[in-house]
């Protein structure tokens, strides 16, 4: 849900300038420890590409309710700890390497959360075939592990 990732992200940025200037030592720390857990989910991610042979096989499925599609969205939206860790720590933690201009930043990860959100809502139609290959799963998981990898290290550089 956009407007949430929006709200999460402008929570991070914001939380996380008053934060490093009450407790200089936090930024460092969660820059590192982000770097760990991305170098972990990485590790993961890598794992799964030489190991698995899972492939997107869609169901047929009931038709949801309205309400019973908006309770869905909003648990995976705020009962999903990765939302937290990407968008308040993790965006919050990077933000603050560009200072006085967290306004920007903010403004930029909020349009890339659009874009992607809006890419895999409307792309993932096309995307279908192409992921009921166990080929292609394994492909975008070493991707992402090679993001996460690159991420870590620039956050471990200093970048």
């Amino acid at each position: 849900m956009q407007p949430a990732d929006a709200a999460l992200i402008a929570l991070g940025v914001t939380s996380f300038r008053q934060i490093a200037v009450a407790a200089p030592w936090f930024v460092p720390a969660m820059r590192y420890g982000g770097a760990a857990f991305l170098i972990w989910y990485g590790a993961r991610n890598l794992y799964s590409a030489l190991r698995s042979s899972e492939a997107l096989a869609a169901g047929d499925a009931r038709a949801s309710s309205l309400a019973q599609t908006l309770a869905m969205g909003l648990a995976l939206t705020w009962l999903n700890p990765h939302v937290y860790l990407d968008t308040v720590m993790l965006l919050g933690a990077i933000s603050t390497r560009f200072p006085g201009e967290e306004t920007s930043f903010a403004a930029g990860a909020m349009t890339g959360s659009f874009l992607f959100f809006f890419a895999l809502g409307y792309g993932a139609k096309w995307l279908r075939p192409i992921f009921a290959s166990p080929a292609s799963w394994r492909v975008l998981e070493a991707f992402v592990a090679l993001t996460m990898w690159t991420i870590a290290f620039k956050l471990i550089m200093g970048l």
